[in-house]
Formats: structure tokens, sequence, C-alpha cells
């Protein structure tokens, strides 16, 4: 997972639902280091990356590797962010050690935002016609409709506004038809920017019911 808490969150829902089955969940981050024995009696393991990374590259790390035949990572796309080089090592090592010990290991990566999947899959040398999945709207339960709205607005601050003034229209239109919404940022500062933004648009034109 790619953060220390939501690994804790992952531990707590998947020991919860893997319970009755026998299955044994342990979190492994910086503020937990288990025993072999420990190891030895856990199923499944959470954690995160740079964890990973770090045991995986000392001496003892072996006891893990050996052990491990499935490992998945979520937000594989992360590949493409600062900590891409974390995520490069660990998939090559996995990759190294199936090709020295011929012991397989299967490797899975999620992703819900992933345009280059294909380029991804190569990289994780997974044989597209087997091991290659995309879902897109088609698959959902409920139907999606998707609207781009492409904005030329080169200064940053005009183009803030000029983004807000479209959410708040698209989610007035939401909330006449009493329905909820979701409006997604690209980073947490913008999170309470945004909302401000939104309210004082409501303030300013008497809309705040």
């Amino acid at each position: 997972a790619p953060m220390k808490a939501l690994v804790q969150e992952v531990v707590k829902n998947f020991a919860d639902r893997l319970k009755s089955y026998g299955v044994n969940v342990r979190e492994l981050s910086g503020d937990s280091n288990l025993t072999r024995q420990q190891i030895a009696e856990t199923q499944l393991l959470v954690t995160t990356p740079e964890k990973w990374d770090i045991v995986t590259r000392q001496g003892e790390g072996r006891a893990y590797t050996q052990m491990v035949k499935l490992v998945i990572i979520d937000e594989i796309h992360l590949l493409h962010d600062e900590r891409g080089p974390v995520l490069e090592s660990i998939v090559s090592r996995i990759i190294r050690q199936v090709e020295t010990t011929a012991e397989p290991i299967r490797l899975v990566g999620l992703s819900a935002t992933l345009p280059n999947y294909a380029d991804v899959a190569t990289f994780l040398r997974v044989k597209p016609e087997k091991g290659l999945f995309f879902f897109d709207h088609s698959y959902r339960p409920v139907p999606l409709q998707m609207q781009y709205v492409g904005i030329t607005e080169r200064n940053a601050f005009k183009r803030f506004q000029l983004q807000n003034e479209i959410c708040y229209e698209k989610a007035l239109v939401q909330r006449r038809n009493g329905n909820q919404m979701l409006i997604f940022v690209h980073s947490r500062a913008e999170t309470g920017k945004t909302a401000k933004a939104l309210r004082d648009l409501a303030l300013e034109r008497d809309e705040g019911s």
C-alpha cells in the first residue's frame, strides 16, 4: 500500500474479513518489525514500498522473500512519481529472484488511473493475452457519463478561479437535482482552497441553501 495509514486500514479490514478462514494478517512498517516466527505464522503481510525495499535489501530479508509467492502493488501508477525508483527496484528484485531461483512469484499491479497500462504491463513482464486486464467505464454497475472541459487560461490564479467557477456550476446542477457529489482535486492543500472558493461563490450569489 502506498501510505502507512493505508497499511493500517487494510490490515484491519482484511484481518476482520479473513479471520474466519484462519488467515493471519500483519502490518510491516516503520513502526513494526516481525520476528522470524511471526513471519512464519503470517499468511498476509501489508507494507509500504519503502519498508519492503529496505527489508529485501538486507540479508535477513530473505526470510520474507523466500516465503512470499504473491506480491500485490497498489497504486502502481506511482512509478511515475518521485517514489517510482523504489517501486522499480522492488519489481526488478522480484524478477531477478524468480530468474535465479526458478521459483515463481506472482506479481500484480493495481491502478485506477493508469493510461499507459500496456507499458507498465511490459515492465512487469505480463503476458498481454493472459495477465493484462483493463476495465473501462462500461464495467461499472452504474452508468458513468464523462465530460471533458478544456481550460486554456495560462495565468495560474485566473485558471484556479475559472476551474472553481466551472466546478461550482456543475455542482449546483447536481444539488438542484438532489444528488450527492464528490469533487477531487490534486492535493490536500487544494482541498481546503477549493471548498472555501465554492463556499464563497455560493455566498456571493446568495445560493447558500
